[in-house]
């Protein structure tokens, strides 16, 4: 029987709160006063352009999905698509909920409706939703965004990358949020004045989806809804390969980022897509720092952090004997090995059984 209850208003939460972990004091590195406002420093330029491209490929690609529609030649500009739709949006969705995207609100707003609609995220539940996961990252009964829960199901997790499981989940969770209904998950991290228009977001979402069905059935062709909504099914694989590695496999229930996040370096076209999100313990530590500094800042205090892992093959050959382990003994973890020039983890930061880690 696990001992993690993942409810959001469960015996765990309770527990969170009576000792100290929910909205705790959390371990930082120092960064000069001077560096941090330099690098805190918000642009349009960097946003505009990288979403400029964006949306021109997006545009592109959907253009070849109509053009060559009926062909085989449509299989390339679909894989294109979904990844820009179905994967590149989350970042976008992620980085402007922060607002650190653009320097201008109106800016970061738009961009986050439109992530949030592809997504099929209720743009309201899931901006506090992600203040949470800031707060209590990784804290059981105050996370809501934790991916790979213990001890783990390993085929929910293989499926994730096919996009049936959230699919599946997030489009009846928008229905029902839509007939007015909000969980008591959601109604514990989202206000009460802010949950009437939790409600108003996802009844536009659903009209929208419902008119793109009704032109599915008027023109007899599956073209709108490739387009609009299955993109979050078949699209989502590159989100899921790079976003799982963010937590999985690391410590729950402690305050210092190095123990429960992971950074991994990837290639240029990952990043474009992430958004520079690989840099994760880093973005963790400072989520006011833009992600167009993001390399600067892992260049800045990366003696005081974990090893990052040199790719994404190398962090999945990591990930997988924990997991493993992790199914018969839940609290078993990877405790990953600081520098020499690193700050020790300190037992005063966080309640773990440090005997469960992997050294």
């Amino acid at each position: 029987m696990t001992k993690r209850d993942y409810s959001l208003v469960g015996e765990s939460t309770r527990i969170a709160i009576e000792t100290g972990l929910a909205s705790a004091e959390w371990y930082h590195t120092d960064v000069p006063r001077k560096a941090m406002k330099e690098l805190m420093r918000r642009s349009d330029g960097p946003a505009i352009r990288d979403t400029l491209i964006w949306i021109v490929a997006i545009l592109a690609s959907a253009a070849g999905i109509v053009w060559f529609w009926g062909t085989w030649w449509v299989v390339p500009f679909l894989f294109v698509y979904g990844v820009l739709y179905g994967s590149s949006s989350d970042s976008r969705w992620h980085e402007c909920s922060h607002g650190t995207a653009f320097r201008t609100r109106w800016m970061n707003d738009v961009v986050y409706q439109i992530a949030s609609f592809m997504l099929m995220r209720n743009p309201v539940q899931w901006r506090w939703s992600h203040a949470r996961h800031h707060t209590d990252t990784i804290i059981v009964g105050r996370d809501a965004e934790i991916a790979v829960m213990r001890p783990p199901d390993l085929l929910k997790a293989a499926l994730a990358f096919t996009g049936i499981l959230d699919f599946r989940y997030s489009l009846p969770i928008l229905v029902r949020q839509a007939f007015g209904r909000l969980s008591d998950d959601e109604k514990s991290y989202i206000p009460e004045m802010e949950q009437g228009k939790a409600v108003v977001a996802a009844r536009w979402h659903i009209a929208i989806y419902i008119a793109t069905i009704a032109l599915a059935l008027y023109t007899r062709s599956w073209l709108p809804l490739v387009l609009i909504g299955l993109p979050r099914l078949y699209g989502t694989w590159h989100m899921v390969t790079t976003g799982l590695l963010q937590h999985i496999g690391l410590a729950d229930n402690v305050v210092d980022h190095r123990l429960n996040t992971r950074t991994v370096y990837m290639n240029p076209i990952s990043r474009f897509i992430y958004w520079n999100m690989n840099y994760h313990v880093e973005h963790h530590m400072f989520p006011m720092v833009p992600y167009h500094a993001l390399p600067r800042l892992h260049e800045l205090i990366k003696h005081d952090l974990p090893q990052p892992n040199p790719s994404m093959w190398h962090a999945y050959r990591e990930v997988w004997p924990i997991l493993l382990r992790q199914l018969k003994y839940e609290d078993y973890y990877l405790k990953r090995e600081l520098p020499p020039t690193a700050r020790p983890y300190r037992g005063e930061f966080h309640k773990v059984d440090m005997s469960a880690a992997a050294e």
